[in-house]
């Protein structure tokens, strides 16, 4: 059987699907979403299938999983011919990834199982959540020092600071503003509360949640979040591949005879590299080891510098720890647990 090669440009109601033939040729053909166990039928073992990664991808790969091809899930960031193509079409775009997949040149996004996925979809959609509530927090700060009465953030996450932001003495159209803010506030810590006890909840069914949370500097919330961006360790030849996983290495620029460092690359999620710093950062003030190379770093380079320098050196833990299946018995020190 021949093999050919399918680009598949998918959207939430339909699909265009170009196949190309070893010798070059090919046909394009529209399909219903609601056809895809159909175009499944049509699929052999020896064919190779690229799809970008999108919010329906995953349904497109429940429908194929039992026809034994290879399926190629494309990193949009970092194929952009089709973002930046000046001929936008649902057939191009499908005749440019059946073509560069011919050619072996397409980049893939990492595809964590359901259990995985699910969780980071959690932690993402807190994290909406709480950047949602602080927006909300400086517009009542904001409003408040306009009339000169200064309060501090941190009161507005607790039902006594919120009641005493309504007892203030401001104009009518301002308290039912305040009014509103308020109430919003609260819906948002009740929202944020439900999430975090859902993961709770999902976090411990994760691989490697007991390593990481004998991390003294890593809780709960951050174990599921950090977990949930890394996946399967094993996918991770050594800590500098996590490294770049998570954006925390500096960009190279190499010409001629010169190789120049930059910035990180900020590459992949956000809220991951985010919650290392953190962790790591809160891990230094029990570790005398972390502590001791950070402000080595700061005094020579910046805090800045420093910081980036010691996420990336907790990084480093987090891998062996995962790698190794250590749980700690005393972290600061270094000690495992016994067994």
């Amino acid at each position: 059987m021949k093999k050919r090669y399918m680009g598949v440009d998918l959207h939430r109601n339909c699909f265009t699907v170009y196949t190309r033939e070893g010798d070059g040729r090919g046909e394009s053909r529209e399909w219903s979403i609601r056809s895809l166990k159909a175009f499944a039928k049509t699929v052999n073992a020896t064919d190779e299938v690229a799809v970008e990664a999108t919010g329906d991808v995953r349904l497109f790969l429940e429908a194929l999983k039992g026809q034994g091809c290879r399926i190629v899930v494309v990193n949009p960031h970092q194929f952009q011919v089709i973002s930046r193509s000046v001929k936008k079409t649902d057939e191009h775009d499908a005749k440019v990834l059946a073509e560069f997949l011919s050619k072996g040149l397409l980049p893939e996004v990492r595809m964590k199982d359901e259990v995985h996925a699910r969780v980071a979809s959690l932690a993402q959609t807190r994290d909406k959540l709480v950047k949602l509530r602080t927006t909300l927090k400086n517009k009542v700060n904001n409003l408040l020092a306009a009339r000169g009465i200064l309060i501090r953030k941190e009161s507005l996450s607790s039902d006594k600071g919120l009641a005493e932001v309504l007892a203030c003495e401001v104009s009518e159209l301002e308290r039912m503003e305040l009014e509103i803010l308020v109430g919003e506030i609260r819906h948002l810590n009740e929202s944020i509360r439900k999430m975090e006890e859902l993961l709770g909840e999902q976090g411990p069914k994760l691989r490697g949640w007991k390593n990481l949370t004998s991390i003294k500097g890593i809780g709960n919330i951050g174990a599921s979040i950090l977990l949930s961006t890394i996946g399967n360790i094993e996918d991770f030849a050594d800590e500098g591949k996590l490294a770049a996983y998570f954006g925390i290495v500096p960009r190279v620029s190499n010409s001629n005879e010169t190789e120049h460092s930059g910035r990180i690359t900020k590459q992949g999620c956000k809220l991951g590299r985010t919650t290392l710093v953190q962790c790591a950062l809160i891990a230094a003030r029990y570790s005398p080891y972390l502590q001791k190379y950070y402000y080595r770093i700061a005094a020579t380079r910046g805090t800045g510098k420093a910081i980036i320098a010691l996420a990336r050196k907790f990084l480093g833990i987090i891998y062996k720890t995962l790698k190794n299946n250590w749980i700690f018995e005393d972290f600061p020190r270094f000690v495992l647990a016994n067994g």
